[in-house]
């Protein structure tokens, strides 16, 4: 199989980490998020690691300006997509918010798209980064409705993934 990569995305809430974590029984799979790095500093700086609408944008908003001073997101992403390839795991999920980062990381990885729903989970619009999750066209999306039918399309992911050429 070759190896993939899937920026995957959707609304805090919605289930990716739960999603992902479901992969892991049928391939093997890397997790990734492209704030990482953010959350470090933002650690250093005073945030306790909450997610309320102001420590989300606070994070949005850091994460736009360790971009636009040195790429410090980006440059994160590229160090674990080299760690990916050398490693055995078949897939990599990376978490991205915004458009523009996910069409780059698509462009230079050659990426597919993973968009999560969850009906009963509203949409965050209180920082760019959360207000941006539908705002692209994405190659998969995957509607979270039960954890017993997440499995099942968990699955269903993984070998479609294995058979892409």
């Amino acid at each position: 199989m070759k190896k993939q990569i899937i920026v995957i995305n959707g609304t805090g809430g919605c289930g990716k980490t739960t999603f992902v974590e479901l992969t892991q029984k049928y391939g093997k799979v890397i997790n990734f998020s492209s704030v990482d790095k953010v959350k470090e500093v933002a650690k250093l700086i005073g945030w306790d690691g909450k997610k309320t609408e102001k420590d989300r944008k606070f994070l949005s908003d850091l994460k736009r300006l360790t971009t636009e001073y040195n790429d410090m997101s980006f440059n994160s992403i590229k160090e674990a997509v080299d760690k990916f390839k050398n490693s055995d795991n078949e897939i990599m999920f990376i978490h991205i918010r915004e458009p523009e980062e996910i069409k780059r990381v698509v462009d230079i990885f050659d990426a597919k798209t993973l968009l999560l729903r969850r009906k009963d989970i509203a949409t965050i619009t209180s920082n760019y980064s959360d207000a941006s999750v539908e705002n692209y066209n994405y190659d998969f999306v995957i509607e979270n409705t039960t954890l017993e039918n997440l499995d099942k399309q968990a699955l269903d992911f993984v070998e479609k993934i294995r058979n892409i050429d």
